[in-house]
């Protein structure tokens, strides 16, 4: 038999062997990595809303963007002093209520003649709330239960809080988280809360 001459073309077997997947499996794993960091640190730092109203002057005002941290209250309980978002007597279907914590569970409330008191003492930050105009349910003493917190509005006398029956005490279940960050508006700077 006779040998050709020229080039001889060898068909070459494709095999597919696991260290060519290893990149593709690799670049998966970073992708669903990277997907899982982000959707954690947006749920326990950044979830954005919109204040609403004009209950949060001077420091907060209607329409700003903020951000609220769900994880803030895992461990730790509001503290006087802080800034919460919350449902309204756990209305899951209405927008947040953004507002300062004025009392925590065990204090009690009171407003006489328009000054707020808590325990009986005067409201450590009073100038900030100068002549309380409406008294509602705090014209008689308010005793907050346990997870109970008293909250309102900066600018109290534009503002629906818990003076109100149909807001009230705010309960520990119904507290989204803590608001700690605020977005620049206006003429108003943004920065950490």
């Amino acid at each position: 038999m006779k040998k050709r001459k020229g080039l001889t073309f060898v068909k070459k077997e494709k095999v597919i062997k696991p260290h060519h997947f290893k990149g593709a499996f690799v670049l998966l794993f970073w992708m669903a990595a990277v997907s899982f960091i982000a959707f954690v640190l947006v749920l326990v730092f950044g979830t954005r809303t919109v204040v609403i109203g004009d209950g949060m002057e001077n420091e907060l005002y209607n329409s700003q963007e903020v951000l609220i941290n769900k994880s803030s209250y895992i461990v730790f309980k509001p503290r006087p002093g802080d800034i919460v978002a919350f449902y309204p007597a756990g209305n899951t279907k209405t927008h947040y209520y953004i507002k300062r914590v004025v009392a925590t569970p065990g204090d009690t409330v009171l407003i006489k003649d328009g000054h707020l008191y808590i325990n009986g003492d005067l409201y450590k930050d009073s100038e900030m709330y100068g002549y309380i105009e409406y008294s509602g349910l705090a014209e008689n003493e308010v005793v907050l239960e346990k997870g109970e917190f008293f909250v309102m509005g900066d600018n109290c006398n534009d503002s629906e809080d818990s003076r109100y029956g149909n807001i009230g005490p705010v309960d520990i279940d119904d507290i989204v988280g803590r608001v700690w960050l605020k977005f620049k508006y206006e003429d108003n700077k943004g920065g950490l809360l």
